[in-house]
């Protein structure tokens, strides 16, 4: 009977010390020593330095410096609490390099004191568009008829499927669809200078190109006139004060457009990345989104160009993704599972 609680008691001994599969625990979360600070990030609409009551947006994913110390601002919050701040009097900033792009950190000279009052509220730190008279926080989706989102039963389209996520994501944000059936970049100019002084938009995201296939002769010389029509486009958009995005020509349907087709997209999109990079535009690479899907991209499409609602859903994704986070590109983290559900 003893030999037997001896062997017993040496092999729960053994468990213990974590040979044999014992039960291990986590180890335990440690906080810096020192204080914390609570800041947040907000878009200052008037430029004036001070979070007025009525400028609701917040930048999440922005990382912010006390000290020495770091964090990364929440969604939707746009708050932060940054640890282990030691004793003494810190200045208090953003990482610029981690603003949405053409944001910039307002000049704040902000500090805190160490150990702070305990009842402090936030520290605010403003970010700013340069976007003249243009309306805050209104997005203009400018484009042809996959824009207006024909082939989705909905009607929504991108556009609807972005302002949605903006609104998540930053607590505001209004894109206004400013698609049209049958038009290619030829008539994008002229479209614009209609639509853009009205819209007065804060930022302007273009989509054009792809109706430009249905003239012959630009079949064999790809990218045509697209490149110069977009140049004027961005220039326009520039000179109404509002910030471009340029995306990317998103592919057709494989099975029903034919291979030469996207080859020919392929080609024009490789020139559009050197525009935007010539004009300063940010890139939102549409076509590459509809890659990282994985599989047979048929199953995104309603038609032989259009998307359907799975197709538009990866187009929001791609466009949100550039304006929120600065990525050309999402990344292959960011599909969704259904997604790969193929239609029957």
């Amino acid at each position: 009977m003893c030999r037997r609680a001896v062997l017993l008691s040496a092999a729960l001994t053994s468990a213990a010390c974590g040979s044999g599969g014992g039960i291990t625990q986590p180890p335990p979360v440690t906080t810096p020593p020192g204080a914390s600070v609570s800041v947040v990030v907000y878009y200052d609409e008037n430029g004036n330095g001070v979070m007025d009551p009525n400028e609701q947006a917040r930048l999440p994913q922005v990382e912010v410096m006390v000290g020495g110390r770091t964090a990364r601002t929440e969604t939707p919050s746009g708050r932060a609490v940054v640890q282990g701040i030691p004793s003494g009097t810190h200045g208090v900033a953003i990482n610029p390099a981690t603003l949405p792009p053409f944001y910039t950190a307002g000049a704040t000279g902000a500090t805190v004191t160490v150990p702070p009052d305990a009842t402090a509220t936030p520290i605010p730190l403003p970010a700013r568009l340069r976007i003249g008279g243009n309306r805050t926080n209104v997005y203009m989706a400018f484009g042809d008829s996959i824009t207006k989102g024909e082939g989705d039963a909905s009607g929504v389209g991108y556009p609807g499927r972005l302002q949605t996520k903006l609104r998540a994501h930053f607590g505001d944000g209004e894109v206004v669809n400013r698609g049209a059936d049958g038009t290619n970049s030829g008539e994008a100019v002229e479209r614009l200078l209609r639509n853009i002084r009205p819209t007065q938009p804060a930022i302007t995201l273009v989509l054009y190109g792809t109706n430009d296939w249905n003239d012959v002769p630009c079949q064999d010389h790809p990218p045509c006139d697209v490149v110069k029509n977009l140049r004027r486009v961005i220039d326009e958009v520039k000179g109404a004060d509002s910030l471009p995005f340029l995306a990317t020509l998103p592919p057709v349907n494989p099975v029903l457009a034919g291979a030469d087709r996207n080859l020919w997209v392929e080609s024009t999109n490789t020139s559009l990345k050197q525009l935007a990079r010539e004009e300063g535009a940010f890139v939102v690479d549409l076509y590459q989104a509809f890659r990282l899907q994985g599989g047979d991209v048929s199953r995104f499409f309603s038609d032989h160009v259009h998307p359907n609602a799975a197709g538009y859903e990866v187009m929001a994704e791609a466009f949100f993704q550039a304006i929120a986070l600065g990525r050309e590109a999402p990344s292959a983290s960011s599909r969704t599972p259904a997604l790969f559900v193929r239609p029957r």
